[in-house]
């Protein structure tokens, strides 16, 4: 069985049935994901971890908003915290709202490119460079 909230769970039990209880919670993650500060945060936090002044210099916002934010997503846990002294260290929980972020931005670029970056073949990029510069 999958773990609500929680985001760390092993999706081997899951059913994605349509009237699973599980559906209510996915419209909450997704809730707490639907604002653009809270996506920079989590891709700020991707491959690190990060002070709250880290933060705010990162997605360009005081270190208070980036506070309310952070509160936020802890509660939701999808970030976890590391005190070193009087620090605190902000890290995403589990690799789960990485992924979210990146699939939202991967299906973002479909909206506006006709194949996106993510899409492209290396071997494709190159011809296409290629046939450019016989062209020229």
């Amino acid at each position: 069985m999958c773990n609500n909230l929680r985001m760390n769970a092993d999706t081997d039990g899951c059913t994605l049935d349509t009237d699973g209880e599980y559906v209510e919670l996915a419209v909450e993650v997704f809730a707490m994901l639907a604002d653009a500060t809270r996506i920079r945060i989590i891709l700020a936090l991707r491959d690190t971890e990060l002070a709250v002044n880290q933060l705010a210099e990162a997605v360009n916002k005081s270190q208070a908003a980036v506070s309310q934010h952070l509160a936020k997503l802890r509660l939701a846990r999808i970030v976890t915290t590391r005190r070193e002294g009087t620090r605190v260290f902000y890290r995403l929980a589990n690799e789960h709202a990485r992924q979210l972020v990146a699939d939202a931005i991967f299906q973002a670029e479909h909206a506006l490119e006709g194949v996106p970056a993510h899409h492209r073949h290396p071997h494709e990029t190159a011809g296409t460079e290629h046939q450019a510069d016989a062209r020229a």
